[in-house]
């Protein structure tokens, strides 16, 4: 029995695939932990409190804002970031 391809699901199934992928790692729900107490941090606040190196914080936030649940302001010298609570 050949799998169902990705364009036979609704987009919204589709979204909350990503939603769960992102959330299946403890290091994304410990940034979404530390944002939620937040208004907002830049990049070196977050990385400072999870134990990784700064480029796996880095793809981390990729993987969450690809997921829609964070979202990265440009706020020079750096980019800031916060949960992204859909308007």
């Amino acid at each position: 029995m050949a799998s169902p391809n990705k364009e036979e699901y609704s987009e919204d199934v589709i979204q909350l695939t990503m939603v769960a992928k992102a959330l299946a790692h403890p290091a994304r729900i410990s940034i979404l932990r530390y944002l939620a107490e937040k208004d907002g941090c830049c990049f070196n606040l977050i990385s400072n409190e999870i134990p990784l190196a700064d480029s796996t914080v880095s793809q981390h936030l990729a993987e969450l804002k690809k997921a829609g649940l964070v979202k990265g302001t440009i706020d020079p010298p750096g980019i800031k970031y916060c949960i992204d609570y859909k308007d």
